[in-house]
């Protein structure tokens, strides 16, 4: 199914990232031809995830843009802020 291998990408690289991958988890929703990612990371381990200036959360919607690309989709991803 379009998506899941794109679901997979983020949370490996986002557990690759963090000190604490068993919090890490992405939710997908599946909308026509785009896949939506919601990525959930532990409170302390936000500011790995996002990077100075957001240059990290933007290099991972990159390379989550060109998977998407390669299968014939489109994907967004948002951080979602831990409560």
């Amino acid at each position: 199914m379009k998506g899941d291998n794109l679901q997979e990408l983020v949370e490996f690289v986002a557990q690759s990232l963090v000190d604490q991958p068993a919090k890490v988890n992405v939710e997908k929703q599946q909308r026509g031809n785009t896949v939506q990612l919601d990525l959930h990371v532990a409170k302390e381990d936000m500011g790995r995830v996002i990077g100075k200036g957001g240059r990290v959360a933007n290099s991972i919607r990159t390379l989550l843009n060109v998977a998407a690309a390669r299968e014939g989709s489109r994907a967004n991803l948002d951080i979602v802020e831990p409560s």
